[in-house]
């Protein structure tokens, strides 16, 4: 299978709508404007493309120096348990650096898949929920 991974574009919202709703990832994809923005706005995509298909992305928000936060993390159901979202992550924490730590908000059916790829859980976290 070859795969390709890229870190110079933004994916085409439309693409990106329809792999987050293949992997079940909970975004707004009802709203085509928000997950433009969302993605616009973010530092670092690192994308898993299949020939010309989308299947997968890792989207983070970082200061470069000391924090990044991977804020999606998803892979096309057909291509799961190939090594994707391993790569994703592992090419987003090189493109970091090693200054930088990398921290995510879990769904709860990934709770057991990061600590798998070098995540270690934390029980220190706090946030403020999203009014919508």
């Amino acid at each position: 299978m070859n795969i390709t991974y890229r870190t110079d574009l933004i994916p085409a919202t439309e693409q990106v709508i329809n792999l987050y709703d293949l992997a079940g990832l909970p975004r707004p994809t009802k709203d085509f404007d928000r997950i433009s923005k969302m993605f616009e706005h973010s530092d670092l995509i690192v994308t898993a493309w299949h020939a010309e298909k989308l299947i997968g992305v890792s989207r983070t928000i970082t200061d470069w120096v000391w924090s990044a936060y991977l804020a999606d993390l998803a892979v096309d159901p057909e291509f799961k348990k190939s090594g994707i979202g391993r790569k994703l992550v592992e090419i987003t924490r090189e493109t970091l650096g090693d200054r930088s730590m990398l921290i995510l908000l879990s769904v709860p059916t990934a709770m057991e898949y990061y600590p798998k790829i070098g995540f270690t859980k934390e029980d220190r976290a706090f946030s403020i929920n999203r009014a919508k």
